[in-house]
């Protein structure tokens, strides 16, 4: 089965898309995605082929989350999400594990963005929350981003406590995919309690990083967007 959906991804491949793809995700010497190779297919082809291939037992996905291609490496974090999503209590221990055992390939803001809400939230949703502020203090870009978009699935379910307190823990972090995770949060709850969100931009507003704060406030009135920018 896994050859088949390498046969398909390859079938799929687009090399001028892939060329576009490698610059966006900025894969260049010292980038962060440096080293990230591409085969150009969009999200929702990969999205269909991993539905697809949903059966992939772990062994098989072992190989392709470690691939150096981008698109296998998403794909196999798109399966591990539907597995999670259909598995009982075991089944979803065992993806947890497994997707934690691979967070080293689980390394640009897409692979992040489209897994960490869907297995690490969902799974820390009811138990100790220890690791995702490991990884807050952790010196990797990525699990930083894990921890903090982990947090989405607390806020689906009006929990915001977690995602206020990675804000001010990375409140000083210097990394513009860092501000925008924490803001894109911050916008979240907003929308679901705006005096929430208002009282930490009042507290906090004026040391954030303005990456951040412009995520933040984007939901507001024009006139509140300028009141908290001046």
């Amino acid at each position: 089965m896994l050859l088949d959906l390498l046969k398909e991804v390859q079938t799929n491949a687009d090399l001028k898309k892939a060329k576009i793809l490698q610059r966006y995700f900025k894969t260049g010497k010292g980038e962060y995605g440096e080293g990230d190779k591409f085969l150009g297919i969009s999200v929702p082809m990969q999205r269909k082929i991993a539905k697809k291939y949903s059966g992939l037992n772990l062994e098989s996905l072992q190989k392709l989350i470690s691939s150096k291609v981008h698109e296998h490496r998403l794909i196999a974090l798109l399966i591990l999400v539907e597995k999670f999503k259909k598995g009982d209590e075991d089944k979803k221990a065992e993806i947890f594990n497994f997707y934690v055992s691979n967070i080293n390939r689980v390394n640009n803001w897409d692979l992040v963005d489209l897994s960490a809400p869907n297995i690490i939230g969902e799974f820390l949703f009811d138990k100790k929350r220890n690791l995702i502020y490991r990884f807050a203090e952790d010196g990797d870009l990525w699990k930083k981003r894990i921890a903090v978009i982990s947090t989405f699935y607390f806020i689906r379910k009006d929990e915001f406590a977690d995602s206020l307190r990675m804000a001010e823990i990375l409140l000083k972090d210097k990394n513009d995919l860092i501000h925008k995770a924490v803001g894109w949060m911050l916008r979240e709850i907003g929308k679901r309690d705006s005096d929430i969100l208002e009282n930490f931009l009042t507290r906090y507003g004026k040391k954030m990083p303005r990456t951040m704060l412009r995520y933040a406030i984007e939901k507001f009135s024009e006139e509140k967007r300028k009141n908290f920018l001046k």
